[in-house]
């Protein structure tokens, strides 16, 4: 351990004489930073919540989301392969073979996550919004079912202007990223007027590996309309993807050539025999109005409708679904001044219902054969939410909320007679939260203390439920816990230096574990419980200079982890007290940024993960690794409306060898996914700006 920490310190110091991969400006300190998370449309620094916002701008390189993300503590992205993501906020991977679970996203107030539990994160680009919110353990008081986390994307967030920007990306594997959107609108007069982005992108790669060709076009459109007592929001996004399942290695598979896609074996055919890839569209639309009744009394109310359409050949089978879903979301908002306590009293309800069918066939050289199962799923889930907030005398900051909540899944297996349906249904859990912040210090040094206590609720999922097994599993239970957290957080030095320290305990009873059998499919038990405790570490520092050097910014995120399986017995294994494999120890990111005289600017980022075990007995574990990236870019002097950005940069320089999005507790112990070693990139943005802005 202290070898560790020695090494980390004379990192972080390094560091600060480097760079980061962050554009000019992006960053911005916490008390400029509006964030709109429990309905609170409120500054960070007057927020009861702690909540990390991340411009658009951060996710440099535009190749992956993963960059930007992994530099939050406590938040952990994987790509197993090009367009196959997982996302874990504060938890483990346990209950993602992949996709994204047990975390709530909305965008611009629209549902993501499905009435099933399922998020498909990979259906948007960088330039579908811009900025990222994150909230950090149980959001269930006004956001449904959840343990993980919540995740807001927005598009009108952030002050913009009419234009046009046109920006292309080539490098290493073939890649072609190409991205375009325009804003166009009238301004605003009296408080009225109308906004309007519509984006456009093409994502393209071969991949590192064998079998990892990726392809997405992405289009989507927002449009505001804002009248006197009305905000009208209206949005589509569509997404036509494909890409290439390469599958896992053994480890000696992934040390002999970690390139390689999985070979046959045990009867099955090898992921190139089996084409095993993902055909995915995605369409997602809604609308949303604020209403304000009185100066103090308004209504938010979103009406939303989605469907995917999933092809899966896999190794051991070809899988179609269709999932349509509909649902809305609806709540007022009172606030009232009383002498020195100011209140904001909200409550609403939210409704979701999906009709989904799954069809799993025999997998024939990539083609559906014989019929295995035929299952309609309906799914739905419903919950009611009160929170009040407020302040004393801009002193004390409270907030405190409850819901009572209720899912349901029924599956009918259309292929069996009789034809019959099973269901679980997890009705009547009241999830509280409640925050409180004490202002310390508030002069031109801010010091303030956070402590929140929450609980969390989360049912199985559709795909928990129904897993590639085909075995329906009615039997599982949700799993629930308390949520106990505290954070001193620190701005000073004229808002240029942030400090934030955050200690957090979660235990999670009858967890949801993912197991998979000899042919590779998943399916999930119930553990006893998992005791997750851990530490967060956030500091960024901005400092202005003169000619030469124009702006140093550094900013650092440290994540300890301690997961372990409290009473966990499952047959005749034992697993109490080990640790929770997929979760590494210690996460350490470090992202500088230098702007020279003449806009030329120098970035570099850092990011370190320990050794992850890799199943539930701790006998295997991926090696610890570290990547840096740099950058290196030009941008055009801004006179009249044009602006030119030219950059390149490298990724993984250390050309390290290691496994990013493990399968865990996978059978045939096939647990290694490579990501890429060095790759190399190469970009140039363009953009218009009409002169008058929108406000």
């Amino acid at each position: 351990m202290k070898k560790h920490f020695l090494f980390y310190t004379q990192l972080f110091f390094f560091s600060s004489c480097f760079t980061q991969a962050l554009p000019v400006d992006s960053t911005r300190t916490m008390d400029s930073v509006t964030v709109r998370a429990f309905e609170r449309s409120t500054k960070t620094i007057y927020s009861s919540t702690i909540l990390t916002v991340i411009p658009y701008a951060d996710f440099s390189p535009k190749t992956s989301l993963v960059n930007g993300l992994n530099a939050v503590s406590g938040v952990r992205m994987e790509e197993r392969s090009p367009g196959s993501y997982r996302i874990n906020i504060r938890g483990s991977s346990l209950r993602s073979p992949f996709g994204v679970r047990n975390i709530k996203v909305y965008w611009n107030g629209i549902p993501v996550t499905d009435p099933g539990g399922n998020t498909y994160f990979n259906q948007f680009a960088w330039n579908n919004f811009s900025s990222i919110e994150v909230y950090k353990g149980p959001a269930g008081s006004m956001y449904g079912a959840g343990t993980g986390g919540l995740i807001l994307l927005n598009n009108f967030d952030v002050p913009w202007k009419r234009g046009i920007n046109l920006e292309y990306i080539t490098g290493s594997y073939n890649l072609q990223n190409i991205f375009v959107s325009g804003q166009f609108g009238t301004p605003a007069t009296n408080s009225t007027g109308n906004k309007n982005i519509i984006s456009y992108a093409h994502n393209q790669t071969d991949g590192y590996r064998l079998q990892t060709n990726f392809r997405r076009d992405n289009f989507s459109w927002i449009s505001q309309v804002r009248g006197n007592r009305y905000e009208l929001t209206a949005a589509v996004l569509f997404t036509d993807m494909y890409y290439q399942t390469p599958g896992a290695l053994t480890l000696a598979e992934f040390t002999f050539n970690p390139k390689n896609a999985r070979p046959a074996a045990g009867g099955f055919p090898s992921a190139v025999n089996a084409k095993a890839a993902i055909y995915q569209k995605n369409i997602l639309t809604g609308i949303a109005n604020l209403f304000r009744l009185a100066s103090n009394v308004k209504n938010i109310t979103t009406l939303y409708g989605s469907f995917s359409q999933i092809k899966n050949p896999a190794i051991r089978n070809y899988e179609r679904r269709n999932e349509p879903s509909f649902g809305g979301r609806t709540f007022f908002s009172f606030d009232k001044k009383i002498e020195k306590l100011w209140l904001t009293l909200i409550s609403g309800a939210e409704w979701q219902q999906g009709y989904f069918n799954t069809q799993v066939a025999k997998n024939k050289n990539g083609n559906p054969d014989t019929l295995l199962t035929n299952d309609d799923i309906n799914n739905s889930a419903f919950s009611v939410f009160t929170q009040v907030s407020g302040h004393i005398d801009y002193d004390w900051y409270f907030s405190g909320g409850i819901s009572i909540n209720k899912t349901k899944i029924a599956i009918t297996r259309l292929n069996k007679y009789p034809v019959i349906a099973q269901s679980s249904s997890f009705k009547n859990e009241l999830m509280p939260k409640l925050s409180l912040i004490k202002k310390l210090i508030n002069t031109k040094t801010k010091i303030d203390w956070l402590v929140t206590i929450s609980k969390g609720f989360s049912p199985p999922t559709v795909a928990e439920v129904l897993p590639s097994t085909g075995v329906i599993s009615t039997n599982l239970e949700a799993e629930r816990g308390w949520n106990y957290e505290t954070t001193l957080r620190y701005i000073g030095f004229r808002n240029k230096l942030k400090l934030e320290v955050t200690g957090f305990y979660l235990k999670l009873n009858d967890a949801l574990v993912q197991r998979r059998d000899l042919s590779g499919a998943d399916f999930f038990v119930n553990a006893g419980d998992i005791q997750q405790k851990g530490i967060e570490f956030h500091a960024d520092f901005k400092q202005y200079f003169g000619d030469f050097v124009k702006t140093i910014t550094i900013r650092t995120d440290y994540t300890y982890n301690h997961f372990r399986y409290g009473e966990f017995v499952k047959g005749t294994d034992n697993f109490s007290g080990k640790k929770v494999p997929s979760v590494p120890s210690n996460v350490l990111s470090i992202l500088t940024d230098l702007t020279l005289k003449n806009r030329i600017y120098l970035n570099a980022s850092y990011y370190s993960a320990s050794s992850i075990y890799l199943n539930d007995a701790n006998t295997f574990r991926a090696d610890p690794y570290h990547l840096l990236g740099c950058q290196l870019g030009w941008k055009k002097k801004e006179k009249g409306n044009f602006r030119l950005n030219i950059y390149a940069g490298i990724d993984n320089l250390l050309d390290e060898t290691y496994s990013l999005g493990n399968d865990i507790n996978a059978a045939a112990n096939r647990f290694y996914n490579a990501a890429p070693r060095r790759n190399y990139y190469a970009g140039l943005s363009f953009q218009w700006i009409k002169s008058a802005s929108i406000n």
